[in-house]
């Protein structure tokens, strides 16, 4: 059985900074139509560093969930933008770390039912410590946490942003 939707027409009903709202009308395998909702997004990257058996992460106040947040460094491509280069800057701009030497270790889609985000999910080899410049109006502490407490924490369900959860078993199962 065919599988694919058929787009129809396509309005933009919300265009924001970050992402556009869409809604189309579309056609589906068996012939009918119906409506998807969806939001269009430019992708993300994210990295993982470890520094002696330590995680380092970010801890910041996430306005959807209404709470802080520990998450592996991240943030939304620019257009035309080289993932693995969006996760040095994001790396350096959050922590201060300087990645000189980068592993991919996964593409991800955090959400496909209602967004096409793509995410790029890398490896620091190497880097080397350097200056903190955070963006306007961003806030967050920076935190190293033994690797087996995070393990720990995502066990536990304290630790549920998926980017990190994904780094995290991505990279312990590289290294088997």
């Amino acid at each position: 059985m065919r599988l694919t939707e058929k787009t129809l027409k396509s309005k933009n009903v919300y265009p924001g900074k970050v992402c556009n709202l869409f809604v189309d009308e579309i056609e589906l395998p068996d012939g009918k139509t119906s409506f998807r909702e969806y939001i269009k997004h430019s992708g993300g990257a994210a990295i993982l560093l470890i520094n002696e058996g330590k995680v380092l992460l970010v801890k910041q106040f996430r306005y959807a969930y209404g709470k802080e947040i520990f998450e592996i460094p991240a943030g939304k491509l620019e257009i035309g933008e080289d993932p693995m280069q969006a996760a040095i800057r994001e790396l350096k701009e959050e922590t201060g770390y300087v990645a000189t030497k980068v592993k991919k270790l996964c593409t991800a889609y955090p959400t496909p039912g209602y967004t096409n985000e793509i995410l790029h999910v890398y490896f620091a080899e190497e880097f080397r410590k350097g200056e903190q410049k955070l963006d306007n109006g961003e806030f967050l502490n920076v935190v190293y946490l033994d690797i087996n407490e995070v393990l720990c924490l995502i066990e536990q369900g304290k630790i549920c942003d998926a980017k990190t959860i994904i780094a995290i078993l991505k990279y312990l199962n590289s290294i088997k």
